[in-house]
């Protein structure tokens, strides 16, 4: 099977199971993530069934065209067999964190594959930190490096400041994008040598996320 074609089945499933969601509310609310169904009635599916569901279909088409993108870097440099990998790994390791941070509000839901392709993009990134991208709607190119450190500070700054009516995965974004980047360096150590610097840089919203988490035991 060709390499490429792995993608499209998996954006075709995405877009099959989110128009599922987006058609009934009852099997939106099965697959959904939600702390209360995972910690205390062990549906431990919906940890990775949520990336599958979407909250608009704007939401789902630019996860998607991200996705689209992003992906053949990671498939060309290791096949799509990895590649499905990292997806998933991210999306649940977004998933996991969000149960952490949130375990104590067992009505915290939340759906897509923000967490998963995040993962995919920010592997991309810590294999080519100096390429240039084009984030939708600012023309103006940026310098991938320097994006990922804005998103993650930007990301950071909100899961610590929460706002009333931002209703943003952050944590699955944090989680997913985190380890798309640890994935990489487990692959390719040699990224984190030649790359250091930046990748450092990158890091330092997630260093500071770190530090008020487990040292000032800050929660949401």
């Amino acid at each position: 099977m060709n390499d490429t074609l792995i993608l499209y089945i998996l954006i075709g499933i995405t877009f099959v199971v989110s128009y599922f969601g987006l058609s009934s509310s009852v099997f939106f609310e099965r697959y959904q993530f939600q702390v209360g169904a995972i910690r205390y009635n062990k549906q431990y599916r919906r940890l990775l069934s949520s990336m599958f569901l979407h909250a608009s279909w704007g939401h789902l088409f630019f996860n998607m065209l991200a996705l689209y993108f992003f992906a053949p870097i990671i498939i060309r440099l290791f096949g799509a067999g990895l590649f499905l990998v990292l997806y998933f790994l991210s999306g649940l390791a977004g998933s996991v964190l969000s149960l952490w941070l949130y375990k104590n509000r067992p009505s915290y839901a939340m759906i897509g594959a923000s967490g998963a392709v995040s993962g995919v993009i920010f592997a991309s990134i810590a294999l080519q930190p100096l390429s240039s991208m084009i984030i939708f709607p600012i023309p103006v190119p940026i310098t991938a490096w320097i994006y990922a450190t804005l998103y993650f500070a930007y990301s950071v700054w909100s899961l610590l400041n929460p706002r009333p009516n931002d209703y943003v995965g952050h944590a699955a974004h944090l989680g997913g994008a985190a380890f798309g980047m640890l994935f990489v360096g487990v692959l390719v150590p040699l990224v984190f040598v030649v790359h250091g610097v930046y990748i450092g840089i990158m890091s330092l919203p997630l260093l500071y996320l770190a530090f008020e988490l487990l040292v000032n035991k800050k929660r949401r």
